[in-house]
Parts: structure tokens; sequence; C-alpha cells
């Protein structure tokens, strides 16, 4: 059976309980040889609460912590053995985030001072707090959602690129704001219209196979289907200069490729 360890002291904590990381260390050590348990690897922290949170990023900064879950994420780890769970937390908060952590990785705690612990056992306070901070986790969701979707409304209303894969004939270059032309995709538009303007009852199949035997490319540099010459011709407006993002529409702030008597 595979187990890591973790040990802890704070400042406080370390006066008060008199559990030093030594004394913690050797506990543990002698716990595992004692139950024919593995021990991997034992973290630590020292100096640090066990309250500490990142309430903004709902995350424990806990370095030693840290170590010990990104280790559990990637080697089967069967237990976490401690002094006392007082040592992994002392918040209600905390205590959830650690145990769906553990839960996450299939692994459970074994505490030497309490030996029939389990983050399996149900406890009516983690029930109310894993509950809060399910809804506080949707919360921060929809209010980063509302924040986007507003700052997008607004670029777009002012006829900037709102966001999403450049279109066709475009290039969103790293670095700049908004949509340049494309000079070689450029280009197939334009033929595309032109073709359009010539030949009004010419199919999609056909515009398609005429722009293959002109040897243009799709960005993948394969030949182009009918689906793909529809996408072109249904951004008429776009390419015109026109902005549409939902609801709103604006001139747009990027350069036209063909002009509105198209």
């Amino acid at each position: 059976m595979n187990v890591v360890g973790y040990i802890r002291v704070s400042t406080q904590g370390q006066a008060r309980d008199g559990y030093s990381l030594k004394y913690q260390e050797d506990e543990i050590k002698a716990y595992c040889e004692e139950q024919g348990m593995n021990l991997i690897h034992i973290f630590r922290d020292e100096g640090i609460s066990g309250a500490k949170l990142n309430e903004e990023a709902l995350e424990i900064d806990r370095v030693g912590l840290q170590e010990m879950l990104a280790h559990l994420s990637s080697v089967q780890i069967q237990y976490v053995v401690v002094l006392n769970t007082s040592r992994l937390w002392r918040s209600d908060i905390v205590k959830v985030l650690i145990q769906r952590e553990l839960r996450k990785y299939g692994c459970d705690i074994k505490s030497i001072e309490q030996p029939s612990y389990s983050i399996h056992q149900k406890d009516p306070n983690d029930f109310l707090v894993n509950g809060l901070m399910e809804l506080l986790d949707q919360y921060q969701r929809l209010e980063i959602a509302l924040k986007l979707t507003k700052g997008r409304n607004k670029k777009a209303k002012e006829g900037g690129y709102a966001g999403g894969r450049a279109t066709f004939g475009y290039q969103k270059k790293k670095g700049e704001k908004e949509l340049t032309i494309h000079n070689g995709q450029a280009e197939v538009v334009k033929r595309v219209f032109a073709l359009k303007e010539v030949y009004k009852r010419m199919s999609l199949s056909k515009l398609a196979e005429e722009l293959n035997n002109e040897g243009y490319t799709t960005t993948l540099g394969k030949s182009f289907t009918k689906v793909q010459v529809k996408r072109i011709l249904d951004r008429q407006s776009f390419y015109q200069g026109v902005y549409t993002y939902g609801n709103i529409q604006a001139n747009g702030k990027h350069e036209a490729i063909i002009s509105n008597m198209t």
C-alpha cells in the first residue's frame, strides 16, 4: 500500500500544541512501518497557518500541500498519513477543498490520532459548506461570463473585433487589437464574389470547382467545398466592412475586402 505523509507547523500551533516537524515525521514513519505501509515521501509546510486560503481563487496557499496534491495526480496513492487532521486544515472551507482534491485522486486520510477518520464519513457541516461553495463557483462563472459579454458587446457597438476565430480573409496578429486583411485569403474572397456576380445562377458546387481549377486552396491547403463557399457568401456584409455580433451591427474597424456594390 503506497502512502505519503504530510506534516505542518504554524508559528502559533507549534508553541500551543508542541507538534514539531520532527515529532510528526517520526510518528508517521513509525506508524507506517508498524502498519506495513510503503511511505513514498513526507511533504511539509513550516510556519504556515492551516487556514491560509486564497479566497479569490479558492486555493490553499501552501507549497508543501500543493506539491503533495500534484504528486497524487501522477502517482496512485491510497492514503495521506498525518498525525492529526488539524495538520491539514483548521477551517471547514479548507477541509472541503482538500477533501475534494483527495476524492478526485481516489485517496483517503489516515490520522494517527483519529484512527476511525475517513473523508467518506458523512458530516452535515461538510454538506453545507460544499453546497455553498458550489453555488459560489457557479456565481463566479456567471459573473465572469457577464463581464466578458458586456465587454464584447461594448467593443462590437464600436465596430471592434469582439473575439472568436478570425473570419476567412482576415487574420488576428499577436499584440494587435483588430483584424487585418490576409492577402492570400482575401484574393479568394474577391474571386468568389466576382464569379457570383457574373454567373448568378452558378451552384455552390460549381463555384468551389472553379476555385479549385484556378488553383485556390483553403486555410489548410485543401480543395474548396460548397460548404466553405457558402460560408464566404453568407458573410458578404462583413466583407463589405459591417461588423455583426449577435443583435449588434455597426461599421467595422476592419478594412473591407469587397465594395458595397458587389
